[in-house]
């Protein structure tokens, strides 16, 4: 299994401060709390989250992200998501384009679908390796359900922030809908370099990510920067997100960020670097706009912007989804006009 300790980040290198979040305390509606992470979420859309209660759970993942990694190219390979959109399954390092010259990507990953998690031990979407289904029910679905928990208290709190109904973005991310909300276990090769960039810059494309890194490696470009900057890993600190689809619904007020990965810096550099994440997306029916009608706040923002037409894509969650999945891999690639049809909120932001 990944290695549970790593030289330590170096302190010479600068790194962007997240507002560090009680779960606990959140869980409990405290107002203080609760304003500290919906200033998180409005400015940076970055934050570290701590006394999730996941750490173990997250343990059993990486185990099973290893033994999956483990297996020959040939096996992970019989479930690979292919070329039209889909997710789920097993990814090969270099599947991927990194940016409109067709770089490729360095990171192999497996993701499982939340619905078939839910569905165990029927099949809802796809089949997996065997060494997921050997830990699906005492591993994989565990997590996925405290992740659904974590996030759907924090996405109730941004109902209740944004002035829209009581349950309002509860109702969107449903359960019971098929979406493209999903767990992957990242693995990158170690790599003599520092520079290369494992996973391209890009904004997540649905509502949260519930992120586990075990090294340093992740990157955020903060608001108004050119200049990219690392995020310190913390142990036992989850790092979350806001992604396309909460930003869309609030009307710009929830920040979606551009990120990228890179190899581990320092004394962590050459190893193999691992991560866990948990995405929460809409339900594949739901449509992707502001929600102004039901909340006044989100109706003024919409009237703010310089461009309140990217708050009305037109698109459902699957579309958006799917888009960008299919336009990242490199059998599809055209020419750069391929990876520009991939991009989500950052390139429509004014």
């Amino acid at each position: 299994m990944p290695a549970l300790t790593f030289p330590a980040f170096p302190d010479d290198i600068p790194t962007h401060p997240l507002l560090v979040i009680d779960y606990q305390l959140i869980k409990e509606r405290n107002v203080g709390e609760v304003d500290r992470l919906w200033e998180a979420a409005t400015k940076l859309g970055f934050w570290y989250l701590k006394n999730h209660e996941a750490d173990a759970l997250v343990d059993g993942m990486f185990e099973l992200g290893a033994e999956t990694m483990a297996l020959p190219k040939e096996e992970k390979m019989k479930y690979e998501q292919g070329d039209e959109g889909m997710s789920f399954g097993y990814k090969a390092a270099g599947a991927n384009a990194i940016d409109a010259t067709g770089e490729l990507d360095t990171a192999e990953f497996l993701n499982v679908a939340k619905d078939d998690a839910l569905a165990w031990p029927k099949q809802a979407r796809r089949a997996y390796p065997s060494t997921a289904n050997a830990r699906m029910e005492s591993t994989i679905v565990p997590f996925v359900q405290k992740s659904l928990e974590i996030n759907n208290t924090i996405l109730d709190i941004f109902s209740d922030k944004l002035g829209l109904p009581a349950g309002s973005l509860l109702r969107y991310h449903s359960a019971d809908e098929f979406s493209g909300s999903e767990t992957r276990v990242i693995r990158n090769a170690p790599t003599s370099s520092t520079t290369k960039v494992a996973i391209g810059s890009h904004t997540d494309f649905g509502s949260l990510s519930f992120l586990h890194n075990r090294q340093g490696g992740l990157q955020v470009l903060p608001p108004g920067s050119e200049s990219w900057q690392y995020v310190k890993p913390i142990p036992r600190h989850a790092i979350c997100n806001v992604g396309d689809a909460l930003s869309i619904f609030s009307g710009g007020i929830l920040r979606s960020n551009l990120h990228r990965v890179l190899p581990p810096p320092g004394a962590q550099a050459g190893q193999e670097r691992w991560s866990l994440v948990f995405f929460i997306r809409p339900g594949n029916s739901v449509v992707l706009r502001a929600l102004a009608e039901d909340s006044a706040m989100i109706a003024d923002a919409v009237r703010a912007s310089p461009d309140s037409s990217k708050f009305d894509t037109g698109s459902t969650a699957l579309d958006w989804f799917s888009r960008r999945i299919r336009n990242q891999r490199i059998n599809n690639r055209k020419g750069p006009e391929t990876w520009k049809a991939s991009r989500g909120t950052e390139r429509i932001e004014a």
